[in-house]
C-alpha cells in the first residue's frame, strides 16, 4: 500500500473540507450545543424551579413508564438528581451518536461529489493510488475527524455535566461504564455506518447537495432509539450498547465490502 500517497489524498480532503465554511459552521455548532448548552441547562434546570414538587410532578409521571432497571438506578436519587441523570445520562445518550453521524457524513458527502462540484473529479484517475486505496482513503479522511470529535465531545460533555450538576448531585455523577461503551465502541461504528453510506451514496451522484439529501436517512436509526428511551420502550445500558455496537459494525462490514466490490474510479468521471 502506497502511505504517503494515502496520507497525501486524506489531507487533501481535510484540507478542502476546514476551507469550507459551509461544511465547518455546521459541525461547530451542532457539537457545541450537544456537548455543552445542553448540558449545562439540564443540570441547572432544578435550580430555575420556584415550585419543585408540582412542577416536577409530570417527571414522576415520565419515570413510572420507565423499565424496571432503569427506575432501580434511579431510586437512589431524590427527584430533582434523577432528572439530572435520567436526562444527562440516559436520554441524551442516544443523541450522542448523531454528532460523529453528522461529521462522517457530511465530509463523506464531499469526498466525490464535492471533488465533481470543484471540477476536480479528473485529477483521481491520475493519482498513484489504486482503486481500493483510493475508497480507503475517502473513509478515513471521513472518519478520523469524526472520531476526533467524538472524543473531545465526550471530555467536554462530562466536564460540562459533573460541573453544573455539582450543586445539586454532590458528586462525580457522569460517565458511567454505558457511556464508556458508546464512545468508544458505539461512536466509531455510527461513523463508520455514515461514511460507508454517504461515500457509496457521494460516488453516484452530482452533487454535495444530492448527496447529502439522500445519504441523510442514515440517521433515521438514530432517531428511533431516541423515540424508543424516551417512551420508555428500552433504555440505553451497558448491554445494549455492546450489542448495538456489534450490529452495527457488522453493517459497516458488509457496507465495506459493497463498497470495495462497486467502487471503480472510471465510473465517477462517467457520472459527473
Amino acid at each position: 500500500m502506497k502511505k504517503r500517497a494515502l496520507q497525501a489524498m486524506i489531507r487533501k480532503d481535510l484540507t478542502a473540507v476546514i476551507r469550507s465554511k459551509g461544511l465547518m459552521i455546521p459541525m461547530i455548532i451542532v457539537p457545541l450545543i450537544f456537548f455543552i448548552l445542553i448540558p449545562v441547562l439540564t443540570s441547572l434546570a432544578p435550580n430555575l424551579i420556584n415550585i419543585p414538587g408540582a412542577n416536577l410532578a409530570e417527571f414522576e409521571t415520565f419515570l413510572e413508564r420507565m423499565p424496571g432497571g432503569l427506575q432501580e438506578i434511579l431510586a437512589p436519587y431524590n427527584l430533582e438528581q434523577s432528572v439530572i441523570v435520567m436526562m444527562v445520562v440516559y436520554v441524551f445518550a442516544p443523541m450522542f451518536l448523531i454528532v460523529p453521524l453528522m461529521v462522517s457524513s457530511v465530509i463523506a458527502a464531499d469526498s466525490f461529489a464535492g471533488e465533481k462540484e470543484r471540477g476536480t473529479i479528473e485529477a483521481l484517475l491520475y493519482t498513484p493510488l489504486s482503486d481500493l486505496e483510493l475508497f480507503l482513503a475517502k473513509l478515513l479522511a471521513a472518519w478520523i475527524p469524526a472520531l476526533l470529535v467524538s472524543l473531545a465531545g465526550f471530555v467536554i460533555y462530562t466536564l460540562a455535566a459533573n460541573l453544573a450538576g455539582w450543586r445539586i448531585m454532590g458528586e462525580i455523577f457522569f460517565p458511567n461504564w454505558m457511556w464508556v461503551g458508546l464512545v468508544f465502541w458505539v461512536s466509531p461504528a455510527v461513523a463508520g455506518l455514515g461514511l460507508s453510506t454517504m461515500v457509496l451514496v457521494s460516488s453516484r451522484v452530482k452533487g454535495f447537495q444530492e448527496a447529502n439529501q439522500i445519504g441523510g436517512v442514515v440517521v433515521l436509526p438514530i432517531l428511533l432509539l431516541v423515540i424508543g428511551q424516551t417512551t420508555g420502550v428500552m433504555y440505553f445500558n451497558l448491554s445494549l450498547v455492546l450489542l448495538l455496537g456489534l450490529l452495527i459494525w457488522v453493517v459497516d462490514a458488509v457496507l465495506f465490502w459493497i463498497g470495495v466490490r462497486t467502487f471503480a474510479r472510471e465510473r465517477l468521471v462517467v457520472g459527473s
